[in-house]
């Protein structure tokens, strides 16, 4: 998937639960936070990483910041993917 496509997608399904897929093969399952013109920021459904996560230093509140660049697929997430 191309940025450009990656990133009129992740605005399509901006608030929603999805499921990336990168190109290193990892699948990422939250909600989309945030969108700009390099990365898309996903929520994860549950738990933290630490120190800049849920509201500290760059980036503050949005989760973490997946390339555009490095998406292969992106999917609506259902209620049964976990």
């Amino acid at each position: 998937m191309n940025p450009q496509a990656a990133y009129n997608m992740c605005c399509k399904y901006q608030g929603k639960r999805v499921r990336i897929t990168d190109n290193c093969g990892n699948m990422h399952v939250g909600r989309i936070t945030k969108v700009d013109n390099r990365n898309v920021w996903l929520m994860p459904d549950a738990g933290g990483y630490g120190i800049g996560f849920w509201g500290f230093g760059a980036g503050a509140g949005f989760g973490y910041g997946i390339a555009l660049g490095a998406i292969t697929g992106i999917a609506l997430a259902s209620v049964f993917f976990i």
